[in-house]
């Protein structure tokens, strides 16, 4: 039986305002209700792993997922980092850091994380996915083009993959192409897979 199939007999629920992780459930062909927005404290631990934080960010929303859960419900939440020289990049404040951190990338790989939790039955699972991207030396006038033209802000490390500094500046990748856009979806089809035959 298809996942989509066995996901009738659920509710299936988004908990991330990313678009870009609506449009890949949706584009898998699961169908799901985005829960409402809610808030939570994204700081980690000074001396976590880089490598750790995605899956650390992840578990915490499904943690303190606020609204009531029903016994057919199984929650999604996710968070995505930029790992480059052992630093770990969120979100850029704004478009001066959204400069910044394009310039820290330019010319180097750098890892993308996701990490992933569902609750389902009351239990939590987590699991994070890696992705090595590789830009080209990118210039100024590039770099400004982009921040100006674009939305950076709502992204780890300031980009997004399937926008035009993707196009332009992506070099190489190894991994999951949908994982840099925020939800590695052919590994969350995965585990519920497996989680649903537990």
């Amino acid at each position: 039986m298809l996942l989509q199939d066995r996901l009738k007999a659920y509710n299936l629920i988004l908990a991330s305002g990313s678009p870009r992780r609506h449009q890949l459930l949706k584009e898998a062909g699961l169908s799901f209700c985005p829960a409402p927005r809610y808030s939570v404290d994204e700081s980690y631990p000074d001396d976590m792993p880089a490598q750790e934080v995605a899956a650390y960010l992840s578990a915490m929303k499904a943690e303190h997922y606020p609204f009531k859960k029903g016994d057919k419900d199984i929650i999604i939440t996710a968070d995505t980092t930029v790992v480059v020289d052992d630093n770990v990049l969120g979100k850029p404040i704004n478009r001066e850091h959204a400069t910044d951190m394009l310039r820290m990338l330019s010319d180097k790989w750098h890892t993308v994380i996701t990490g992933v939790t569902f609750i389902i039955s009351g239990q939590a699972h987590t699991f994070s996915s890696s992705t090595r991207v590789k830009f080209k030396a990118l210039t100024d006038e590039e770099i400004g083009y982009y921040v100006n033209n674009f939305s950076p802000l709502d992204k780890a490390g300031s980009y997004g993959i399937q926008e035009w500094i993707g196009y332009i500046g992506i070099e190489s990748i190894d991994g999951s192409y949908y994982n840099v856009m925020g939800l590695p979806v052919q590994r969350v089809c995965t585990e519920l897979e497996r989680l649903l035959s537990l």
